[in-house]
C-alpha cells in the first residue's frame, strides 16, 4: 500500500528478533510458512462468500478479495481471456508444495 503511512504497535527491537528468527530458517522454510499463510487467508476468504455462488463466481471473488482488481481487468492486461485465467490459475492448491 503506497503512500500509506506505516502504523505499528512493535518496538523496533521486538521487530528485529522477529525479523533474525525468521531470517534464521532455511528458504524452504519462510517459503512453506508464506505457502501456508496464503492457503490459510485463501479459506478464510472463500468461507466469507455466499454459499449459493457459482464455482465460476467464487472463483472471480476470490481473485478479487486476494488481488484487489477485478478478473476482466486483469485478463485483458494479460490478453487471455477471463475463463483461461480460471481455468488456470485459480484451480491450482499450493498444497502440493506443502508437505
Amino acid at each position: 500500500m503506497e503512500g500509506m503511512p506505516t502504523m505499528t504497535d512493535t518496538s523496533p527491537e521486538i521487530a528485529e528478533l522477529v525479523r533474525a528468527r525468521l531470517m534464521a530458517l532455511s528458504g524452504a522454510e519462510r517459503f512453506r510458512m508464506g505457502v501456508e499463510m496464503f492457503e490459510a487467508a485463501r479459506r478464510m476468504v472463500l468461507a466469507s462468500l455466499p454459499a449459493d455462488l457459482s464455482e465460476t463466481d467464487r472463483k472471480k471473488r476470490l481473485f478479487e478479495r486476494l488481488y484487489g482488481e477485478a478478473l476482466p481487468t486483469q485478463a485483458s492486461k494479460l490478453g487471455i481471456s477471463e475463463a483461461e485465467i480460471l481455468k488456470r490459475g485459480m484451480e491450482e492448491r499450493s498444497e502440493e508444495f506443502v508437505e
